[in-house]
């Protein structure tokens, strides 16, 4: 939703092939669906990925450095409040995890 879903719809009508990082399969997928049918490109697809939970990232740039023969673009677009406090199942404050330790693991990871 929101600026990565725009993003997302702008690099497809210019012809990318874009992978849409979701937490949710379901808003994901309609997303994706949704991309495809206004722009005609079927090369949106749809990853799952948690910035919250640096597992999930580790897990997500493993398939894409698998699957995908490069990567010329990173949209980090991740972006969440820190009410209430929340602590991530590996110990960590939810908000800046999300915001910040997750998208900055990712890069790196994607950076080869």
């Amino acid at each position: 939703a929101g600026i990565g879903k725009c993003v997302a719809l702008e690099l497809a009508r210019r012809n990318a092939r874009t992978i849409l990082a979701c937490r949710s399969r379901e808003r994901g997928q309609a997303a994706v669906e949704e991309i495809r049918a206004a722009t005609g490109n079927p090369a949106v697809l749809l990853r799952l990925l948690d910035t919250s939970s640096l597992a999930s990232v580790r897990a997500f740039a493993q398939a894409v450095l698998r699957e995908e023969a490069r990567l010329d673009v990173l949209v980090n677009n991740a972006g969440l409040t820190g009410l209430p406090l929340s602590i991530t199942a590996e110990g960590l404050e939810q908000t800046f995890t999300t915001n910040y330790l997750g998208p900055f693991l990712l890069t790196n990871l994607l950076l080869g």
